[in-house]
């Protein structure tokens, strides 16, 4: 039997799952088995999508519709309800009907990808953004029992402050720096968060989820300031095992 999966999101000409899935299915020779990119203009696209895919059974789920597509879903894991975001579906199909069971693996792969970079003063976080995936960041943050706080252009919570309120004594007391915003993605690679780079030093670890390019110019800054920096790669990897062990089951 025939079986399709795939990403959903806009853009998708930043995305290594295709060649990641497709790779893994021919490496382990899971004939019948393709990875497909499925760039949408909105997430209302969704249902057409897979009602025109009949063989399709998992879809993973990135910018700008992590939280948008819970609606969607007949079903939320805890994790996905905790986060506010998918990144993961499961297509269930029985008599020309579908039913969607929503997950989040970026807690997951956030989580393992970090714990091996942590050290005894990794205390407090900086986490850049408040889309889809910061809230998984901060709740793989919490389980590590790491303090933080939300950087926004827009704050709108009490855990929440500016990039102007990033001063250098919040960079000294916040050792971990961790970038969930699109800033600096390709295409645009060009573009970097604005913080006080050269507060950074070697007690600092600075991650960014980009993974696309391998070294964003937010990580390349940070490593002139002698911070030790890391990408979102492993995270990539770690969170589509987790994604391909939930279209298993």
């Amino acid at each position: 039997m025939s079986k399709l999966y795939g990403l959903i999101g806009n853009p998708l000409s930043h995305s290594f799952s295709e060649d990641y899935f497709n790779r893994k299915f021919q490496s382990e020779n899971l004939t019948g088995f393709h990875y497909r990119l499925f760039p949408i203009n909105a997430i209302s696209e969704l249902t057409n999508l897979i009602s025109n895919q009949p063989t399709l059974y998992g879809l993973n789920v990135t910018l700008p519709y992590k939280k948008q597509v819970l609606h969607y879903m007949n079903h939320l894991s805890a994790e996905a309800k905790n986060a506010g975001a998918v990144n993961c579906i499961s297509i269930e199909r029985e008599k020309g009907k579908f039913t969607l069971l929503g997950y989040n693996t970026d807690i997951y792969g956030f989580t393992q990808s970090i714990k091996p970079l942590l050290l005894p003063w990794h205390k407090k976080a900086l986490i850049l953004g408040t889309g889809g995936s910061s809230k998984a960041v901060a709740l793989g943050l919490k389980s590590l029992e790491i303090e933080f706080l939300f950087v926004s252009r827009h704050p709108k919570a009490k855990d929440q402050i500016t990039y102007r309120d990033i001063t250098p004594s919040l960079i000294e007391s916040h050792t971990i720096i961790i970038n969930t915003t699109p800033v600096g993605m390709f295409p645009e690679t060009e573009n970097f968060p604005e913080i006080p780079y050269h507060c950074l030093t070697t007690d600092h670890l600075v991650y960014d989820l980009i993974y696309n390019p391998t070294e964003t110019i937010f990580l390349k800054k940070s490593k002139e300031n002698r911070a030790v920096t890391s990408n979102g790669l492993k995270m990539l990897y770690l969170q589509a095992e987790k994604s391909w062990e939930i279209w298993q089951r």
